[in-house]
């Protein structure tokens, strides 16, 4: 396998540049290409940052994008067909069909939203799936049938999560494929240390609150990340609250949310719209008391990993 082509997923985050970086070092010979996804829920900042990379590094960035054209039609055809001996109302299955019929909209995010009839949530992680992992295994798939091996460099590390904890470092999963995670075990500390011995410059949105850069705002998104995105990045919960309006009107239930709001879906928006999750983002812990910390205008830098020193 010394010979397999290296392909380093990158997303615009401080992991997968880093592991871009390592793929730089040890695989000089073989000449890493890299892999951009691009879900239509990120931010402008993550695209510009993703071109820096490539410009910085030399590296090829390979960008792709979902296009769910051929499932969006199939699930027209399937909600005149089966929604009405499902006994749902008339009314509900017009209102949806007369936006479906339009067309997809060409954002990847808000098509597979609008197709499964709501937003993604932590136990249904669909976006990952289907706006990342599937285009980027497809693209690999392609890579193997031309060169015979492929190793996906992929920027994972154990403290993220148990279970990116119980992942392997290397792993060969068959058909010429390798799959090599080679910061598994590095600390966020050791991360933005390999940007410095590089020279290159960590994602802006590090700068900015963020614990994490890519979707914007992403379904796991913090309190304080939250109120970050609605102090410095209004435009973001605009468009949220706009996709809202679009999935719930092309839903069954007539009501989702961005965030999940447990309980009766008839007023599912007026209690958990993107509006309340910013206005409970402002507050204390227990939700009921405003900080007034959280209402002043953000700091120039604000950075949870120490960048701002």
């Amino acid at each position: 396998m010394n010979g397999a082509r290296v392909l380093v997923s990158v997303s615009g985050g401080k992991d997968s540049t880093a592991t871009l970086l390592v793929a730089q070092e040890q695989s000089v010979e073989r000449n890493p290409w890299a892999v951009f996804c691009d879900t239509g829920n990120e931010h402008e900042m993550t695209y510009e940052y993703v071109r820096y990379l490539e410009h910085a590094t030399g590296v090829h960035v390979h960008w792709l994008k979902q296009d769910f054209t051929n499932w969006w039609w199939r699930r027209a055809a399937y909600i005149l067909e089966k929604w009405p001996g499902k006994g749902v109302p008339d009314d509900v299955v017009h209102r949806v069909l007369s936006f479906m019929r339009q067309g997809p909209t060409g954002n990847p995010y808000l098509d597979l939203c609008i197709i499964k009839g709501r937003f993604p949530s932590r136990t249904a992680q669909f976006c990952t799936q289907y706006l990342k992992t599937m285009p980027a295994t497809e693209y690999a798939l392609d890579i193997i049938e031309a060169f015979g091996s492929l190793e996906s460099w992929q920027g994972v590390r154990a403290d993220e999560s148990p279970n990116r904890a119980n992942l392997a470092e290397r792993e060969d999963v068959g058909g010429g494929l390798i799959i090599v995670r080679p910061i598994h075990k590095w600390t966020a500390e050791m991360v933005f240390d390999q940007h410095r011995r590089h020279g290159i410059e960590p994602n802006p949105l590090y700068r900015l609150g963020m614990g994490r850069v890519g979707c914007m705002p992403c379904i796991n998104a913090r309190k304080e990340e939250i109120s970050s995105i609605a102090s410095r990045f209004p435009e973001h919960i605009d468009r949220i609250e706009e996709w809202e309006g679009i999935v719930s009107r092309t839903s069954k239930r007539s009501n989702s949310t961005f965030f999940p709001s447990p309980g009766d879906n008839e007023n599912a928006r007026e209690r958990g719209n993107i509006r309340q999750i910013v206005k409970w983002s402002k507050t204390f812990h227990g939700g009921k008391e405003v900080d007034p910390s959280r209402m002043e205008e953000p700091p120039a830098c604000s950075s949870s990993y120490g960048l701002c020193e």
